[in-house]
């Protein structure tokens, strides 16, 4: 993580009145729903906050999902076991604030949410992401995520991968 920012999971008393992203799904998603969704405990949502203003300049969610295992691609069901889904963790959303991108925010939130994945007690074979359009779908496949051959906006990147690329070496 870069050192003006810090990350931590999202709390009642921070402002989300101000964030803008620039997709406005995503920004009222951020500024009106997330809160409902962790008391319901469909997702997990932490933040980026900029060290010098206290201000929220990025932010992901994360929640338990299953990849049907004929989705994947060949040559990597071949080193998985036969079972007809594996465990996955899903990023819901992602955004970074207008006034923050561009600073490589959105690599080191994806970083946060692989470490804590790995770091988390259930076991979790990928990470999955539902791009929004083009131009997230590139961004993820920078990251070395990978698209399903039948959705092709809907993409994994094995935590083993995430762990060697957005982590860096042990």
């Amino acid at each position: 993580m870069t050192a003006p920012f810090r990350l931590e999971p999202l709390s009642e008393v921070q402002d989300r009145s101000g964030f803008a992203c620039g997709e406005e799904a995503l920004d009222r998603y951020f500024q009106s729903q997330v809160t409902q969704d962790i008391r319901r405990h469909i997702a997990n949502c932490f933040v980026a906050i900029d060290a010098a203003t206290g201000a929220l300049a990025g932010y992901y969610t994360i929640a338990a999902t299953s990849i049907p295992t004929p989705d994947l691609p060949a040559e990597v069901t071949k080193r998985l076991p036969r079972y007809p889904s594996i465990p996955a963790v899903r990023i819901g959303r992602l955004a970074v604030d207008q006034k923050h991108q561009r600073r490589g925010l959105g690599a080191a939130l994806l970083a946060d949410a692989a470490q804590r994945t790995l770091d988390a007690p259930p076991a979790a074979y990928a990470l999955v992401v539902d791009a929004k359009d083009d131009n997230a779908s590139a961004f993820y496949q920078h990251h070395g995520f990978l698209r399903f051959a039948s959705q092709p906006r809907t993409l994994f990147l094995p935590l083993a991968t995430a762990a060697k690329i957005l982590l860096g070496p042990a």
